[in-house]
């Protein structure tokens, strides 16, 4: 594997830590929504009118949406239903990893305390020979990303620290 060419988008693992599990629930064709943006306030300098200064103030996470073709029987369907119908929610963990071509993990995002917020089903129409698909949108609170990058980074942040 070449590590300075970027990675490919379409090999990746989902894995929910809901147990009981099909193999139907590893399977998913698209994740969107692996965003976080820094919320910023703003600060007028007295006496300073040129410009405002912007000071950090927490991370704003997305929803995560999550695709496949429609299975029945699936842990991740009756967890959701539990939580869409029943209104009985119970936060899970998910990670989310992109894999090499030898199914090594490159970058992992450790999502925590997921719920579904959405469920949609494709369309039906006779017209077309397609799949059903199922989005889920999930709500979660923060996520962690797993990768040589935060190895990198935690190695240097020791050597900081114990040079000073």
């Amino acid at each position: 594997m070449d590590l300075f060419a970027p990675p490919v988008g379409f090999h990746f693992l989902v894995v929910f830590e809901l147990f009981p599990q099909t193999p139907q629930d590893f399977r998913f064709q698209e994740v969107s929504g692996l965003d976080v943006e820094l919320e910023m306030e703003p600060i007028k300098e007295g006496g300073q009118n040129r410009f405002i200064h912007q000071l950090p103030v927490r991370n704003r996470y997305t929803d995560i949406t999550l695709k496949r073709g429609l299975f029945i029987g699936s842990g991740i369907t009756l967890w959701c239903k539990n939580a869409i119908e029943n209104f009985v929610f119970v936060p899970t963990n998910v990670l989310i990893s992109l894999l090499t071509p030898e199914h090594i993990p490159l970058q992992s995002w450790y999502v925590i305390n997921a719920i579904p917020k959405k469920i949609t089903v494709s369309n039906f129409n006779a017209q077309e020979n397609s799949v059903v698909v199922e989005s889920l949108v999930l709500s979660y609170n923060y996520f962690s990303t797993i990768g040589v990058e935060s190895l990198i980074g935690g190695a240097a942040s020791l050597s900081a620290s114990v040079s000073i």
